[in-house]
């Protein structure tokens, strides 16, 4: 992944870093705000790999987090790609910070201090890349507990959305066709850029469904296409994607509570609620797979276990059983690119550039007006022949 060059003052370089405070609890909320050369206040433990791409994106001059961004619990992801960009990282302030800063307030930070004007609000530890590194290693040794409690997670999901997983009891009715159709799922997730970058042959040629999961679907709009199925939470979709025609299902709550119908309700979008413990991808899946999908292909999903528990949370128990059930139907992103991607060899294409001049060459040859053109030809360059020997 490429990571964008950050600019860097004489300040930076001197170990002290400036700029407005931007503060929410919630990361992702956050990053829809952010600009370049804001210091980000979050509250956020483990940080994962996801909100770390999205920090990295906005170009925020720093990091300061509420938490310990490697709590050791597991080797979460996060805290590396900063360190990588060159983001000063400053971990386990406190949660006073919130009451001591205001949204826009400029504050420094210097080593692990953070200041408006000379007074420190709040002190943590400056993150490397060695104290990182060392941090992950020892996350790695707890890594059987994540394990024990993920293997948990999964059982206990499984006990309670059975009839769902294996039955599909309480999967909506939907009006988009999906029967015999190949669908494309994306989730604003992992190199979900790169994925839809390579797959737009797949989606010239197969026309697959296109779902957006919450900012998935802005995902598809920056990359011009338009979603036929939102399926989310709504915290993270826009409101002009929400309107942009598509077929709109809410993830509610298993008590049936679905707090993103608020929103689409004021907006006046009609939607369906499917309340369930899974994650809003399973879900999409789910549908997918119910309808009867000939193939899922996934951009942005969560793939492998150390996936599963950069997530940070038991929800994505649900995921990996959710795997199981769509079984062959479903292939990552990554997958159909190197399958699908046809390279032309250089000796195949001269052998075709070729062929072309020969069948020009014989229809020149044989028809009547390709003769006249050969013989218009050949006087010119006699006449050009003629011209060269007067000169000499």
């Amino acid at each position: 992944m490429r990571l964008p060059t950050l600019r860097r003052s004489r300040a930076v370089e001197a170990g002290t870093i400036a700029g407005p405070a931007r503060l929410d609890r919630r990361t992702k909320r956050l990053t829809g705000r952010l600009r370049p050369g804001d210091i980000a206040v979050i509250d956020h433990l483990d940080i994962d790999r996801v909100a770390a791409d999205a920090l990295v994106a906005t170009e925020v001059a720093a990091v300061v987090n509420v938490k310990p961004s490697i709590s050791g619990r597991y080797p979460n992801l996060g805290p590396e790609v900063l360190v990588k960009a060159g983001i000063p990282l400053v971990d386990d302030v406190g949660e006073d910070i919130f009451q001591e800063l205001r949204e826009g307030t400029t504050v420094r930070i210097v080593d692990g201090d953070v200041l408006v004007g000379d007074k420190v609000v709040a002190s943590g530890v400056r993150q490397d890349a060695d104290s990182v590194t060392a941090a992950m290693s020892d996350a790695r040794e707890g890594l059987s507990v994540q394990l024990e409690a993920f293997a948990a997670n999964t059982m206990e999901y499984l006990k309670r959305e059975r009839e769902l997983l294996l039955d599909g009891v309480g999967v909506p009715e939907i009006e988009t066709p999906i029967n015999g159709r190949h669908c494309l799922i994306v989730v604003r997730g992992y190199d979900y850029k790169e994925d839809l970058d390579v797959l737009r042959p797949y989606i010239r040629e197969f026309k697959p469904v296109l779902i957006g999961v919450d900012g998935g679907a802005d995902a598809l709009v920056e990359a011009g296409y338009t979603p036929d199925i939102i399926v989310g939470d709504m915290d993270s979709a826009s409101d002009d994607v929400l309107r942009c025609g598509a077929e709109v299902i809410v993830h509610a709550f298993t008590d049936g509570r679905a707090p993103g119908k608020a929103r689409l309700d004021d907006l006046g979008i009609p939607s369906i609620t499917f309340p369930a413990a899974a994650t809003s991808e399973d879900i999409a899946m789910l549908i997918a797979d119910e309808k009867g999908a000939e193939l899922i292909v996934a951009v942005g999903t969560h793939a492998t276990l150390v996936e599963f528990l950069d997530k940070g949370r038991g929800g994505m128990a649900s995921t990996f059983l959710t795997r199981l059930r769509v079984g062959g139907k479903l292939v990552d992103a990554k997958g159909v690119s190197r399958l699908y991607k046809q390279n032309v060899s250089v000796s195949s294409l001269l052998l075709l550039i070729l062929a072309a001049v020969a069948a020009m060459a014989a229809a020149l040859t044989v028809s009547t007006v390709g003769r006249s053109y050969l013989e218009v030809v050949t006087e010119w360059w006699d006449g050009l022949l003629f011209q060269f020997q007067r000169l000499f």
